[in-house]
């Protein structure tokens, strides 16, 4: 047997619906925000090395290995703990000779060790540089600075984030005419920290070294509700 719902069964199912399908159907308003924020450095890292060449593998190899192991003595008096410096990379690679007249021939061997070292305290930076240079160190790949406690300015370039993504869908809503609703997500962008100029040996050995300030950046992306047009 077929049973039929009484209609005001129906009705009143149709309108316990209406608000979802309003809700699905409701106009609505993406903007992106960008914001930032900056403190001043507390920490630098620095990516030194030896390099030493020799005739045979074996002998160019220890003599970086030497250097390498005076270079982490003077940096165990320096107070670096241990935590604070990685060997990130060791290296051998024949060296050739070549010339017009001849097939190019190895003379010899490059040995090279690799460190990257983190300076909490950067009053002492340049005395750490000082120190590993007169231990043998003749390689200087970088030097940056950083954060050691990034977290708080990150928040702050956040909350610049969103502040932004607020005064811009303000912006908008007004210029289209409609109403500024709730807003219905908010979903967090990529961050980045600003790139730290590179230096190298010779400049930072002869002259003073400025930390400068450290920026960290932030976005997010809002999506308000609308509401109806705003009367003329």
């Amino acid at each position: 047997m077929i049973r039929f719902a009484p209609a005001s069964l129906c009705l009143a199912a149709a309108l316990a619906l209406a608000p979802v399908s309003a809700l699905a159907q409701q106009a609505r308003l993406t903007v992106t925000g960008e914001g930032s924020a900056s403190a001043v450095p507390d920490m630098a890292t620095v990516s030194l090395g030896v390099s030493a060449q020799n005739a045979e593998a074996g002998v160019a190899m220890d003599e970086a290995s030497r250097v390498a192991a005076e270079i982490l003595s003077r940096l165990d008096a320096l107070g670096i703990a241990a935590r604070d410096r990685q060997t990130s990379d060791i290296g051998l690679q024949p060296v050739w000779a070549r010339s017009d007249n001849e097939d190019p021939r190895i003379t010899g061997y490059e040995a090279s060790n690799q460190l990257t070292v983190r300076v909490r305290d950067l009053a002492t930076l340049g005395d750490v540089l000082a120190s590993v240079t007169e231990g043998g160190a003749n390689r200087l790949a970088g030097l940056s600075f950083g954060l050691q406690e990034p977290g708080p300015v990150m928040d702050a370039a956040r909350r610049d984030a969103v502040a932004d993504a607020m005064a811009r869908a303000r912006v908008l809503a007004e210029a289209a005419g409609v109403t500024l609703g709730p807003i219905v997500t908010i979903a967090e962008g990529g961050s980045y920290e600003a790139p730290s100029p590179k230096m190298d040996m010779a400049r930072v050995m002869s002259a003073p070294v400025a930390a400068g300030e450290q920026s960290l950046s932030a976005s997010v992306t809002v999506v308000f509700a609308l509401g109806d047009v705003s009367p003329e």
